[in-house]
């Protein structure tokens, strides 16, 4: 659905010139949920941009629903949808007249425009506002809203930008519902970015990372999370904790796929490859070297742990 190969952007002024985006990678298959994800000035907007036709790449080259970035973006536009962070609705109309009027500014006719609004009201949960001013509307209805105007040409692909920017927790949990639904029921690929590493946990097959201009990470969020960080087993012993260092360093450490093991005190502080694999056969290596076991703990890493960790920087500082 998206192929895009050494996409590049600098931006030039008098005194000096940019180069905000160094060549990204990235491909996306039809039917997927991805997440875009970078701190502040990492090259996401201007990403984004470049792949929805609003700026031009200063090198490279997309394919975009089976259309060239550079040589039709016409075409690329008709089979993309976009829903800006701001929004694109106009707050004095009706419900059922910006989605009516934004399908026959894609030339459908109006007996479809009008089929499609329905279809879309359904799908997004608005039925019941037709007749409602936007601007009378819940910061998640028209949120919903926003995103039902970008699918009313039924476009294979969507990109959303911050789409759950603004919404409360309850409003943003019942948006990720209505996001994979556009998947699963409308089979439509989603191209999304986020400041909300739950939102990419919970709603995204895979996620890209970007920062400086480039890819720095990609993967679902389990193999990011193995890959970059390792899971965390924390065992707290009896008796001496070196004794369960060595039996666990010794022979062991390839089968549990040990990384790294760190003692303080009573504690053991393990990072291996996949956790839930691990713990059976850690208490049984202890218990056969008889090794008394006072407690133990599984820590998986979390999203942040995985921006943490290739960009030197917490993404929720990034929302501070």
């Amino acid at each position: 659905m998206i192929t895009a190969k050494g996409l590049k952007r600098t931006f030039r002024s008098r005194k000096k010139s940019v180069e905000a985006v160094r060549g990204v990678d990235l491909a996306v298959a039809p039917g997927e949920i991805v997440g875009f994800l970078g701190p502040n000035g990492a090259g996401k907007t201007t990403t984004l941009r470049m792949l929805t036709t609003l700026l031009r790449p200063t090198a490279g080259e997309a394919t975009i629903a089976g259309h060239d970035l550079l040589s039709d973006p016409g075409g690329v536009r008709r089979r993309i949808g976009y829903v800006a962070q701001a929004g694109g609705t106009d707050s004095g109309a009706k419900v059922e007249e910006e989605l009516v009027q934004q399908g026959r500014l894609y030339r459908l006719p109006a007996a479809e425009a009008r089929r499609r609004a329905g279809v879309l009201r359904e799908q997004l949960d608005l039925n019941g506002l037709e007749d409602r001013l936007v601007k009378t509307l819940s910061g998640g209805q028209r949120r919903r809203l926003d995103i039902a105007m970008g699918l009313v040409h039924e476009p294979p692909l969507v990109f959303l930008d911050e789409p759950t920017t603004g919404l409360d927790p309850q409003s943003r949990a019942n948006m990720w519902t209505h996001i994979a639904r556009v998947r699963s029921e409308l089979n439509t690929t989603v191209f999304l970015t986020t400041h909300y590493l739950e939102e990419a946990d919970a709603l995204c097959d895979r996620i890209l990372v970007i920062d400086a201009g480039e890819i720095v990470a990609e993967g679902t969020p389990d193999e990011l999370k193995r890959r970059v960080s390792g899971d965390i087993i924390t065992l707290e012993v009896g008796g001496d904790p070196e004794d369960a260092r060595r039996v666990l360093a010794n022979g062991a450490g390839q089968a549990i796929g040990l990384r790294e093991v760190d003692v303080r005190d009573q504690t053991l502080r393990l990072t291996v490859t996949e956790g839930d694999r691990a713990l059976p056969a850690i208490m049984r290596e202890l218990d056969g070297a008889a090794v008394e076991l006072a407690s133990i703990r599984l820590h998986r890493p979390t999203l942040d742990d995985v921006f943490l960790t290739v960009t030197g920087r917490s993404l929720r500082d990034e929302q501070a």
